[in-house]
């Protein structure tokens, strides 16, 4: 039985890396990789940390070797995907966890980490340690809401919990509720203000109207945040 659970593990694995390959072009640009992040998530909720560890390290390998993509490839990856399934594991099966554990990873440590090795092992020019932290964030935010749906689909219909007893030595009940549903939609406004402010220091971009845009995703968000959660909790009332 433990043979076969670790041969399953290996075929849904190498299954993972193969399409984290193949889809990892789409909506890509440089600092930017959103299916990647949507690669990491999956692998993350289904397998854990070191499985999905392993999945970046090795999706971004074969894409620096086959796809000409800067050590970007790896720097961008690896923290966010460790650091989803660890998020994922510590909340006891919240999927939103993950999520933030794969934004916090990737937007923030890996865009940091990964200006030293543009800068000094690649030789680009022109950058600073906040340099890749709009982009890194703006594709962790795309994967990681494909991802959510995606594994929310899943709960749904019970073949995640199905999943991971085949795949995990852990298996979870999804914890995703109103209120975290709620303050994740709340958070990505907060999220949103990030990306574009930053930019607009670094670039110093003088003109009023980006600043008029990221006040406004607040405030977009905590409306939706705010109407999401009366509508539901309606909804269960009746």
């Amino acid at each position: 039985m433990i043979r076969t659970k670790q041969t399953l593990r290996m075929t849904v694995l190498a299954m993972l890396i193969a399409l984290g390959v193949v889809i990892s072009p789409f909506l890509r640009v440089e600092g930017m990789c959103p299916m990647a992040h949507f690669i990491n998530i999956v692998c993350s909720v289904l397998m854990g940390p070191w499985y999905s560890l392993l999945c970046a390290t090795l999706i971004g390998i074969i894409r620096m070797l086959t796809m000409g993509i800067p050590p970007i490839a790896l720097t961008g990856a690896v923290f966010g995907a460790f650091l989803s399934g660890v998020f994922y594991r510590l909340s006891k099966g919240n999927i939103l966890f993950a999520v933030v554990g794969e934004v916090f990873g990737t937007g923030i440590i890996g865009a940091i980490a990964s200006y030293p090795v543009m800068s000094i092992l690649w030789g680009k020019e022109g950058l600073s340690w906040l340099f890749y932290v709009p982009s890194f964030i703006c594709g962790t935010l795309i994967g990681g809401s494909i991802a959510l749906v995606f594994l929310k689909k899943l709960a749904a219909n019970g073949m995640l919990k199905k999943f991971q007893q085949m795949l995990s030595d852990k298996v979870y009940e999804d914890k995703t509720n109103l209120v975290s549903n709620t303050a994740c939609i709340a958070a990505i406004g907060a999220i949103l203000y990030v990306v574009i402010e930053i930019p607009t220091g670094i670039f110093s971009l003088t003109s009023p109207v980006w600043h008029i845009i990221s006040r406004g995703c607040i405030a977009v968000s905590v409306v939706t945040a705010t109407a999401y959660f009366v509508i539901n909790k309606l909804k269960k009332e009746k």
